[in-house]
């Protein structure tokens, strides 16, 4: 570990609550998720070249689900393991390099139970969220017209 990657101020988290089924979430749902504020989450993107949300009109952040494990990741080291901004920074990247894939792929990312997703139910209450998600999509191209 490289001096100064690391402040003296480790400390345990709150949990998160659960991350819905949906593709895009709002800041102000991605920010309540990550259990940060809007603003923290809009300076991290300048901060980290990962973290990319996508944008729309009128410059409206939408984050996907590896965007909020992404800013899990930045949370639990930089408040829970006392990282500094620099320190988070390159041992996202470092993880990256390493191990040749995205983001994403490298948080602790915990893994759905296997009886539970191959449920007639779980594949119904999927394929509702992405109609909905898909409609949402559909407006907002026709808003934009």
């Amino acid at each position: 570990m490289e001096p100064g990657s690391r402040s003296k101020l480790a400390k345990t988290l709150p949990a998160l609550p659960e991350i819905p089924e949906k593709q895009y979430f709002s800041i102000s749902e991605a920010a309540t998720l990550c259990g940060v504020k809007a603003h923290v989450l809009r300076y991290w993107e300048q901060e980290f070249p990962q973290l990319r949300p996508l944008k729309r009109r009128g410059n409206r952040r939408y984050y996907q689900k590896h965007d909020l494990l992404l800013v899990r990741q930045i949370r639990s080291l930089l408040y829970g393991e006392g990282f500094t901004i620099h320190g988070a920074r390159e041992r996202i990247g470092q993880a990256v390099r390493n191990d040749g894939h995205s983001p994403q792929l490298v948080l602790d990312i915990e893994v759905e139970d296997d009886a539970r997703e191959c449920s007639p139910q779980h594949w119904r209450q999927r394929l509702q969220t992405l109609r909905r998600e898909l409609e949402l999509l559909r407006n907002l191209c026709v808003r934009s017209d």
